[in-house]
């Protein structure tokens, strides 16, 4: 048996699916901290959360870790410290030497962190490296009353900096924006800057296509710097809700050689290390695929890797906790992860796109992150029967079929 503890931070549906990682492969239960118990993990048989009160502060999440190592050194050999959220994330890079001295850390430093983590200075990196991004125009705050827009509408909007963002609060404030007129973007760029949000906006080249056009790509780089696995999805449907827009509800595996090993020469040379999840939309003018943005963490919908047959909690642990050699794989199993309930799936999707899931479904090459039957309990069940749910009442409110509002 490997000796260890996975400590996840945060306790939403990322940390239990990186949790379900760990015990499909180790049978060992992880401890999640964060600062709100969430449903995914609550009453789980494979995940001890502890809630610490304004975990997300820096001096808090310090001391609150340092008293996790010292309660669980003596019991494990090696604590494995994952962050699943990007306040987490950024909090464990700033304090990674610190963590060390406890932690197994597989996180990137603070340099590239500061290349890679605000939308505005990722574009700027891609474009040193020759990826391809859509084209971007940026907002200040000081510039607001003066934007001439380089693109035509509809236009993207959103945050340069997601974390300021997610503590900034306005009427009609969404994840991110399509903007379908210039009365409609001064009236969001107005309502931003009136917030507490001061930082940069970036506004983007609408590129067309729906869901599908779509892919998202989650890689494991070693602690040696090379990648070892890339695992492409295809979305087949986003959330549409305000505040979870663009969130995956269902992906199939995908493939792509060509851009995979694109992004696998770009993390190498810039020394990347730990999971990386990359969102960008294929724009069928010119054939490219664009990036939108980098997680520098697994992504929330990742457990589809997992599910598909390429373990994420193996690769972290082979490579950090038994030092064993990995070689690079690019993920090739068709294989469908559902994020809600497959039958209001079936009324969004084309007729090719249902009879391809059906087939997928019927193979049993099919897996959700919850309902998983090794932590099956009445009031997990009932967790998760509710998580589900909560897609009936946004379906009927924000989703479409056919161009139609779904009734």
């Amino acid at each position: 048996m490997v000796d260890f503890l996975p400590v996840l931070l945060g306790t939403d549906l990322n940390v239990y699916g990186m949790a379900r990682a760990f015990y499909e492969e180790y049978d060992i239960k992880s401890l999640a901290i964060g600062e709100l118990q969430l449903m995914p993990t609550k009453n789980s048989a494979i995940v001890n959360t502890r809630i610490i009160e304004n975990f997300s502060q820096a001096d808090v999440f310090l001391a609150g870790l340092k008293k996790i190592a010292a309660e669980f050194k003596s019991k494990f050999s090696k604590l494995l410290l994952i962050a699943c959220g990007d306040t987490y994330v950024k909090l464990v890079i700033n304090n990674k030497k610190s963590l060390q001295q406890d932690f197994v850390v597989p996180y990137i430093d603070a340099e590239i962190f500061e290349r890679l983590a605000e939308k505005e200075a990722f574009y700027s990196t891609c474009k040193e490296y020759g990826l391809d991004f859509p084209k971007t125009f940026i907002i200040s705050k000081q510039n607001k009353d003066s934007i001439d827009l380089p693109f035509l509408f509809p236009v993207a909007l959103k945050p340069s900096n997601s974390m300021k963002w997610l503590n900034c609060s306005f009427s009609g404030k969404k994840k991110a924006f399509i903007v379908k007129d210039r009365k409609e973007f001064d009236a969001i760029i107005n309502k931003v800057y009136n917030s507490s949000y001061t930082n940069n906006m970036i506004v983007q080249e609408f590129i067309p296509g729906d869901d599908t056009n779509m892919r998202v790509l989650n890689c494991y780089v070693g602690k040696d710097n090379k990648v070892k696995l890339m695992c492409l999805g295809q979305p087949l449907l986003e959330d549409k809700a305000p505040g979870t827009v663009g969130n995956y509800l269902a992906i199939v595996n995908s493939y792509n050689e060509e851009i995979c090993l694109k992004i696998k020469d770009f993390l190498e040379k810039l020394n990347y290390t730990g999971f990386a999840n990359f969102d960008m939309k294929y724009d069928a003018r010119d054939g490219k695929f664009k990036l939108f943005e980098i997680n520098l963490r697994q992504g929330r919908s990742s457990y589809f890797v997992t599910g598909s047959g390429y373990n994420l909690a193996k690769y972290v642990v082979e490579d950090w906790i038994l030092d064993h050699d990995l070689d690079f794989c690019i993920a090739d199993y068709e294989h469908l992860w559902l994020g809600f309930p497959k039958h209001l799936l079936f009324k969004c999707l084309s007729e090719e796109h249902i009879e391809y899931v059906k087939s997928l479904i019927k193979q049993k090459k099919v897996c959700t992150t919850l309902f998983y039957k090794k932590d099956r309990n009445i009031k997990k069940f009932l967790n998760d029967i509710r998580f589900f749910a909560t897609y009936y009442r946004t379906f009927k409110k924000y989703f479409r079929t056919n161009g139609r509002k779904y009734k």
